[in-house]
């Protein structure tokens, strides 16, 4: 390949994309290839699709024609769940030159090659290589580095659930992990990158362990995985991003309490209050379960942070059923909420069923329930004041600010100073800002720090 030759990316939805895009990104770094902004001209644009809502699909033909406006004569390819999904339809995108399904979206410079050393092919239409998700069956390791202050290592890909309204195991195939080696090797390349936080990422990282050996044997669970990172000396900080209720386990809540990296923050999916709800989206606990596993993670870490998936507006979903989720979680001792508006997916079974809720109503319940995520986190970011923590500063100036996280999530501001970017400051929080970020005092730090404040 041109080793002048320019390539730019662009990343839609989770933790775990960003993960892959990174390592993408260093395949082509390998090949020559220097990486611009998005937003800057570039030869080649490689843009990592979602498909978990409609509005994701939607954004896909935006940032194309962000890509041509720079640079109308770029090459554009689309990877990821997207393009598993719809392939063809991708492939109809004015612009779009190449699209990469679940397992051909890590050998994109290959095709790319293919592509561009043979003039004889058109690229008036998308090219399209896309695998049988059945045939997504082997194991590709990959984690983020030089994109932000913290790492997000990918530990596991897939999923053998059959939630009612998610397309994930059709984009991303069976549930399969990395081997507790890999992951090892991994977490200590990150470390010695300057890198302070590594967040462990998958589709269903409670998982873990399942087709670690390429079958479904395995040797390692999620417990036995967090054990052994615990004890890799150089990380500071590892995180947990999401993992299912039924798979957090009382020995791994207990291990968090008492770890040396591990920070007390959990990100669990809710989705629905109502158990009428649950079981219509096949999900494999009720409610009661839920209760248990917040009340066990605040009974060991009163000050832990918890975040909770919710889904609104779900075929079936009444004004009934929406209640007694708002109220159960108005209820419960949680920190903060993601909504999300249901939308249908082709080939799923919730797409075909009857009770389908107005948009109109999906919206205003939708609104409710952000509307409690700010009193919850509010009301969480209260109880902090006066607590001693410790932050880790991000490398964004935000006009004229540094924001940085608690290891409990906890997100403050000071006026910017660099020296403080993706180092770790014992603060004593104050008081909560206009803009809901809470202001700090540094704990013993040095002079110059202080004096900058």
């Amino acid at each position: 390949m041109n080793p002048t030759k320019k390539v730019a990316f662009y990343t839609l939805g989770c933790k775990l994309n960003f993960s892959e895009t990174s390592t993408i990104a260093r395949s082509f770094k390998d090949e020559g290839f220097a990486r611009v902004d998005f937003s800057e001209e570039a030869d080649i644009y490689v843009i990592n699709t979602c498909s978990v809502t409609e509005n994701a699909d939607k954004r896909f033909k935006t940032i194309v024609k962000q890509a041509q406006k720079v640079n109308p004569d770029a090459f554009v390819a689309a990877i990821g769940c997207y393009a598993q999904l719809k392939p063809e339809e991708l492939a109809d995108v004015n612009g779009v030159d190449l699209v990469l399904g679940a397992t051909e979206k890590f050998n994109v410079t290959y095709y790319i090659n293919e592509l561009l050393n043979n003039p004889e092919r058109s690229r008036r239409v998308g090219e399209v290589h896309s695998c049988e998700i059945e045939e997504a069956d082997f194991y590709v390791g990959s984690y983020s580095i030089g994109d932000r202050t913290r790492a997000f290592l990918k530990v596991q890909d897939g999923c053998d659930y059959k939630c009612t309204y998610c397309t994930i195991p059709l984009a991303r195939g069976i549930s399969r992990s990395d081997t507790m080696d890999n992951v090892l090797k991994n977490a200590r390349e990150i470390s010695e990158q300057n890198i302070k936080e590594i967040v462990l990422t998958g589709v269903n990282i409670g998982d873990y362990g399942k087709g670690e050996f390429g079958n479904k044997k395995h040797e390692h669970t999620f417990l036995d995985l967090v054990t052994e990172l615990d004890k890799v000396e150089d990380i500071e900080r590892l995180r947990i991003s999401s993992i299912e209720p039924n798979l957090l386990k009382n020995e791994t809540i207990e291990l968090v309490s008492q770890s040396r990296a591990f920070v007390p923050h959990f990100h669990v999916p809710l989705q629905s209050g109502s158990n009428d709800i649950l079981k219509k989206m096949k999900r494999r606990y009720m409610r009661e379960l839920y209760v248990d596993r917040v009340s066990k993670i605040k009974e060991v870490m009163p000050h832990a942070c918890i975040g909770v998936d919710v889904i609104v507006g779900f075929p079936g979903e009444t004004d009934d059923h929406f209640l007694e989720t708002y109220n159960f979680l108005n209820e419960l001792d949680i920190s903060y909420l993601h909504v999300f508006t249901y939308s249908e997916r082709d080939n799923t079974e919730a797409a075909a069923m009857d009770g389908v809720v107005p948009k109109n109503i999906r919206s205003k319940r939708s609104k409710m329930l952000r509307g409690l995520s700010a009193k919850k986190r509010r009301a969480f970011y209260e109880k902090q004041i006066g607590t001693t923590r410790t932050v880790l500063f991000e490398g964004e100036n935000k006009e004229g600010y540094i924001h940085g996280f608690t290891e409990n999530y906890v997100k403050v501001k000071a006026p910017w100073n660099p020296e403080l970017v993706n180092t770790l400051h014992e603060v004593e929080l104050t008081k909560i800002d206009e803009d809901g970020l809470v202001r700090f005092d540094f704990v013993n730090t040095n002079s110059s720090v202080k004096a900058f404040y």
